[in-house]
């Protein structure tokens, strides 16, 4: 495994970022979760946009340019030989002292890790999951924009044990209002009345690019889309109900906190999408630049 660390491919026991970066004392950074797809990275331009206003907010000057970037990641690509692969694309502060203070960081810290994908169990696309509703409360807006995709993962892995503990695979989180905002590391739709819905990203739900993909296809099939303001009775209630993510691609859910959602099993709308988004995956990347002799998978 080869790691891009500031403009260097390093084998990956030699890949090393200072124990002084803020990323590490503080969760100081943003980062990226990346597909590639038989020699394509799955919407990268976007991924790259919305890695840059990450930074932007939380004023990040990432040292190179959007094009710089977006060649790192497919060089790095090429460079450990994957057709398939699952990137992660972090900018944190930089190396800097034990205070809090950025301006005491000298240069932001870049690093592209290239690896073997690690997907929810296979047998769980076709049977579908359980998830339940944690007790952890999404952090609100006016504290920290959720739709900033930082190192701080903090809310997010305390759901996550909540999901653990009840042997689900996923977990809700409610915002303060008690409205549905996402789940640990995935964004939530539900069908009813033929409707596709998700909850609007000013519940506290990151803009995901597969939820953005997924949005279209709605609007191609064509089936209505809705982007609103749901509760669990909205869940509960629903048709069909499904995850969607970066790691997860479109995942079926059956349950909510042992509510069964349609029939029990994945819904026939949910499956279309699945289809869909498959044969949406190649189409919509961009080649990566291998070197001859490369095979194809």
């Amino acid at each position: 495994m080869k790691i891009y660390v500031d403009g260097t491919l390093y084998a990956k026991e030699d890949a090393k970022v200072s124990v002084f970066d803020h990323g590490f004392l503080y969760g100081d950074g943003v980062f990226e979760g990346i597909r590639a797809y038989d020699g394509t990275v799955f919407r990268l331009r976007e991924h790259i946009d919305r890695l840059y206003q990450s930074a932007k907010t939380i004023a990040l000057e990432i040292p190179f340019t959007r094009e710089e970037m977006t060649q790192a990641v497919l060089d790095t690509v090429a460079a450990n030989e994957k057709r398939d692969a699952y990137i992660r694309l972090v900018v944190s502060r930089g190396p800097g002292d034990l205070g809090i203070d950025p301006a005491n960081c000298s240069r932001p810290t870049v690093v592209i890790i290239c690896a073997e994908i690690k997907l929810y169990p296979k047998a769980l696309y076709d049977s579908g999951a359980p998830i339940v509703t944690s007790s952890v409360r999404r952090i609100p807006i006016q504290c920290l924009d959720p739709r900033i995709k930082s190192l701080n993962y903090l809310n997010n892995i305390m759901a996550k044990i909540d999901a653990r503990r009840a042997g689900a695979l996923e977990a809700v989180m409610l915002n303060h209002q008690g409205r549905v905002a996402e789940c640990t590391a995935d964004n939530l739709f539900f069908i009813a009345g033929g409707v596709l819905k998700t909850p609007d990203l000013m519940n506290g739900a990151l803009p995901g690019i597969t939820r953005a993909t997924v949005l279209e296809l709605g609007r191609e099939f064509p089936m209505g889309t809705e982007e609103g303001n749901y509760g669990l009775h909205d869940l509960y209630n629903a048709d069909e109900v499904f995850l969607t993510g970066t790691g997860a691609e479109i995942m079926p859910v059956i349950s909510v906190d042992g509510r069964q959602i349609g029939d029990g099993k994945p819904g026939a709308l949910t499956k279309k999408l699945m289809e869909a988004f498959r044969h949406r995956r190649t189409r919509d990347g961009i080649a990566v630049p291998y070197a001859a002799g490369v095979a194809k998978a």
